[in-house]
């Protein structure tokens, strides 16, 4: 069967047509991000598909013991209704206490499915250890799971994982740098130097020489008003400046495992000749049965029969000339019908003769 190539060549940036992007989709304000949140907690109230662990038992009795009820260390409840579960969320950044967050709730054990469950008071502490929200409410669980006696078993998407929208509380904000000095930083998503240049320069144009000034590859600082309010409609102005990003340097992506392969399209191929082909070996083995003739005296015997048959595919060259295109490249490619794996090896080739002007990254 014959493997077709399914080449993508993705042109990262159009050499005759210039675009703009907002400084708001191109880089972040340093110290304005978001924040993670986790806690452990149990979900009850599931019909019959929990869990039966030592750390869930541990888990519940020490949640009796909160509300005053001390039951024996060697008394084992039957708790297959409540399970114990991971809860996680994202705080964004300038939230106040009594606003909510969506949670993500996670089986940690054996429970077959949350479907039905509830959570329960759930703290959800920062990296620093403080509490920051607190998390209760019914899931949500888009996942189903059923299994017959026999041991059938149906399971559609992930029952174990569900959702309880506006489930958590804030408690506590977290302090950020935003309204504090006298400089803000915006960090480039993607690090360049040239784009950072040209970040600063878009706002020294519309704020006049000196008001910003590239650190490093990712960081513009631009000198800010103290006042908060200020600072608001300061960031508000900034954060919608045109700026033209850098064009991203020469490379050739290849995904390995589904045959995938984007190219720049600054990439160019220096002199270079390449063949496609290959020798392919067959070898057959046949059994045959040697009879001798009635009363001649001889034994039967087996022999075998080996056949090998050598085929040569027609090799086809194709010659790079100097500053070969990208063009070039993927009808030369397409011509010789080679299959992704065959590609992967004529693009090493070609890197490690150093005829390919161009990263190649494979993932």
């Amino acid at each position: 069967m014959k493997i077709k190539l399914f080449f993508t060549v993705v042109l990262l940036l159009l050499a005759n047509l210039s675009y703009a992007q907002r400084i708001k989709d191109i880089a972040n304000v340093q110290g304005v991000r978001n924040n993670q949140l986790i806690g452990y907690g149990l979900v009850v109230g599931l019909p019959g598909t929990g869990e039966k662990t030592r750390y869930t038992e541990q888990t519940f009795k020490t949640m009796l013991k909160n509300f005053g009820i001390n039951l024996p260390d060697n008394f084992r409840p039957k708790i297959k209704n409540i399970a114990v579960v991971a809860v996680h969320a994202d705080m964004p950044p300038f939230i106040k206490p009594g606003q909510t967050l969506d949670v993500t709730v996670s089986s940690l054990g054996e429970a077959k499915s949350l479907r039905g469950g509830t959570l329960l008071q759930t703290f959800l502490k920062g990296v620093d250890g403080n509490v920051y929200a607190i998390a209760q409410g019914s899931l949500v669980v888009s996942g189903f799971s059923a299994e017959g006696l026999d041991g059938s078993k149906v399971i559609q998407n992930t029952p174990t994982v569900g959702r309880v929208p506006n489930g958590a509380i804030v408690e506590r904000t977290v302090a950020t740098p935003f309204s504090t000095g006298d400089h803000l930083t915006f960090n480039l998503r993607r690090a360049d130097f040239s784009t950072a240049k040209r970040l600063a320069d878009a706002i020294n144009e519309l704020l006049g020489p000196g008001m910003a000034r590239p650190l490093d590859a990712s960081s513009v600082q631009v000198s800010a008003p103290r006042d908060v309010s200020q600072r608001v409609s300061f960031l508000a102005t900034l954060e919608n400046i045109q700026v033209e990003p850098a064009a991203e340097s020469a490379k050739v992506i290849v995904n390995s495992r589904t045959g995938t392969i984007v190219v720049g399209q600054d990439v160019r191929l220096l002199p270079a000749a390449v063949t496609h082909g290959g020798l392919t070996v067959t070898i057959a083995e046949a059994t045959q049965v040697s009879q001798p003739n009635p009363f001649a005296g001889g034994d039967t015997v087996v022999t075998s029969d080996t056949t090998i048959d050598v085929a040569e595919e027609d090799n086809r060259m194709f010659l790079f000339n100097p500053g070969t295109t990208l063009d070039e490249l993927v009808r030369a490619v397409n011509l010789v019908g080679a299959a992704p794996s065959d590609v992967l090896a004529i693009l090493e080739a070609l890197k490690m003769a150093g005829a390919l002007h161009g990263e190649l990254i494979i993932i």
